[in-house]
């Protein structure tokens, strides 16, 4: 998500700190900052929007030409993406500057015992909890790696915290959990980054952390310690990569790159959601239990593969909570004139948050009376500020066009809302909550097991870079998968594609089978509904007719064995949250397919990443 950079050396700080963040600006972000250690003091200055606001900022009012400093580009989370809010964040006595990437999910205690203390929060973050404990434990006269040991054994979530003490300028100390952080080593030099972007123009020799560390850097070297205070060691690489694959984290396209990043963003879309007494919170949802509990139908409305999380949804909602869920196209929704009442719940999915007709929807619902729920991955846009409640995805930015971790926090989130409303209408108990919920946090494991077989899909694609037709099949909630699927080679590879519930083959769409036509099949979960073997069923319709059948099937299913041309396995899940697996191997595909055909990936043609037009 943010982009963050930390800087100890002989240059001036600021520059370096810029340039640093100049350079993470494809992350994606809505303010910036910067904060400089000049003798006893912190000096800093921050902006919302982009990096040349607070570039401008300086040029008008410059800061002091020191070498100690840190910066920071913010994706919002807690808080609109204000002046006030952006990074970085200060101590209540300014002894302290702290920026942070991620979420500290316990900081609602912290702020709420700091305030009983008497400090006035001059943020709505959670990272400011961060800064002001960490100035606690400087006045009692540790330093500040000490200082960082302590305040993060107190958190929980996962974090990037970079800090710096006015009363230590050759310092620079930041700490890692579950979030991104690497080191840069330099000779009389040595910087921080979110990844080697931020530095690779001042050197390529690069430290990474372990989990629940502590670095700290000054000129002379790096020392690295856990959390408990004990020494530890990173791990020294050499980066070879030029500006653009660093990136990309070494990977060829921004796409692969953030197909790779989802076991990571499912795991933060997760993060905080589970209160202390065990309940599901959604702290931004903003409509009250009653609200919810007084919802007789709800109408899914969004737009391309934010429609297809949408008709997940559907299947999910209907289960846990037994209330009828329509799932429609915004741009369709207005003009057939939709039955919307005081009672029903709108949910406009977008990852953008300023998708044109679905902003139009959501605005004739209210027109109605109807409440209305955003899913979006963008804090502060347009569709979660006209909306009622909002879910945020926490995805972090998107740079390839065509969507991937988008599409999995989207999932999640629309798991969230329907055991979030399974629990304020009482139609699930709260250990079938809670079961659900330890299935959820599986799954950045579950999708990992996936992205650990890429070579066999890679090989897959390239097999098959002479089709000029790719069908997919699915059932239940492997039918939006399938759709999907089949969208993503519509939209990198160029490829004819149809996704179809594979019930429906026989009322028609099997008259496009012939021989050596490949058909991705999203084989479901054994054991439910005969969904499983009524999908055998249409894969031996498509094979006897000369397809290709490409499975995709649970471990240990042994059944589609002899009528799998190729069999990719998956992780054992439910079959409701099979799609955050499912899809992963059907990413792959497009992405390679589209490779191999000679395709930017990250920019297909006549596409765009937000459609702000209807």
């Amino acid at each position: 998500m943010c982009g963050i950079v930390g800087y100890v050396g002989a240059k001036p700080a600021q520059g370096v700190v810029i340039e640093g963040l100049r350079r993470l600006e494809y992350r994606g972000y809505d303010s910036a900052g910067i904060a400089l250690v000049d003798g006893g003091t912190i000096v800093s200055d921050k902006r919302a929007g982009k990096l040349a606001n607070l570039e401008k900022a300086l040029a008008d009012a410059p800061l002091p030409q020191v070498t100690t400093g840190i910066g920071h580009t913010r994706w919002a989370t807690h808080g609109p993406p204000t002046d006030r809010n952006a990074h970085p964040h200060l101590g209540r006595e300014r002894r302290v500057a702290l920026v942070h990437n991620g979420i500290i999910e316990n900081f609602a205690e912290l702020r709420q015992r700091l305030e009983s203390d008497g400090v006035e929060m001059a943020s709505d973050t959670d990272t400011e909890v961060a800064a002001h404990l960490l100035e606690e434990q400087l006045e009692t006269g540790v330093d500040l790696t000490v200082a960082m040991q302590n305040v993060c054994r107190g958190l929980e979530g996962a974090f990037t915290l970079v800090a710096v003490d006015s009363q230590d300028p050759d310092r620079v100390v930041a700490a890692r959990r579950n979030s991104p952080l690497v080191v840069g080593i330099g000779e009389g030099e040595n910087f921080l980054g979110s990844d080697v972007a931020a530095f690779i123009e001042h050197t390529r020799e690069a430290m990474e952390l372990g989990q629940d560390q502590v670095v700290t850097i000054t000129r002379e070297g790096v020392s690295v310690s856990g959390f408990d205070g004990t020494p530890a060691e990173g791990t020294r690489y050499h980066v070879d990569w030029d500006l653009s694959a660093a990136e990309k984290d070494g990977h060829d396209w921004f796409m692969r790159k953030e197909i790779f990043e989802q076991p990571r963003a499912v795991a933060d879309s997760l993060l905080g959601r589970r209160g202390t007494d065990g309940l599901l919170q959604l702290d931004e949802m903003r409509l009250s239990d009653q609200d919810l509990r007084d919802i007789d139908k709800i109408i899914i409305i969004a737009a391309g593969t934010s429609f297809y999380a949408g008709m997940v949804a559907k299947y999910a909602i209907e289960h846990w909570c037994r209330i009828p869920v329509e799932v429609e196209l915004a741009s369709e929704f207005r003009y057939r004139d939709p039955i919307l009442t005081a009672s029903t719940l709108v949910v406009a999915i977008s990852q953008s948050g300023e998708t044109a007709d679905t902003l139009q929807a959501i605005r004739h619902a209210r027109v109605q009376r109807s409440k209305v729920l955003a899913i979006c991955n963008t804090n502060g846009s347009t569709i979660p500020r006209e909306s009622d409640g909002v879910i945020y995805t926490h995805a972090g930015p998107e740079i390839g066009v065509a969507s991937t971790k988008g599409f999995l926090t989207q999932l999640v989130a629309c798991y969230l809302l329907a055991l979030y409303l399974a629990q304020v209408k009482g139609t699930r108990y709260g250990d079938e909550i809670s079961q659900v919920m330890d299935q959820l946090d599986q799954m950045p494991a579950h999708v990992q097991t996936v992205l650990d077989k890429a070579e066999e899909v890679y090989a897959l694609a390239r097999d098959h870079v002479d089709s000029r037709s790719v069908l997919f099949l699915g059932r239940h909630a492997g039918y939006p998968v399938a759709l999907e699927g089949a969208l993503k080679l519509k939209e990198i590879a160029y490829l004819h594609a149809e996704g179809f519930a594979a019930g429906e083959l026989k009322h028609g769409p099997i008259a496009l089978v012939e021989e050596g036509l490949p058909i991705l099949c999203v084989v479901p979960p054994r054991g439910r509904d005969q969904l499983h073997d009524k999908m055998i069923s249409g894969i031996q319709e498509v094979r006897a007719r000369g397809a290709r059948t490409l499975c995709l099937a649970e471990e240990g299913d042994t059944t589609i064995t002899p009528y799998a041309d190729v069999l990719i396995t998956l992780p054992q899940v439910p079959v409701l949250l099979q799609p955050l697996v499912a899809v992963v191997p059907l990413q792959l595909f497009a992405c390679e397919l589209a490779t191999q055909l000679g395709h930017d990936v990250d920019q297909p043609r006549n596409l765009a990443k937000s459609v702000t037009v209807e």
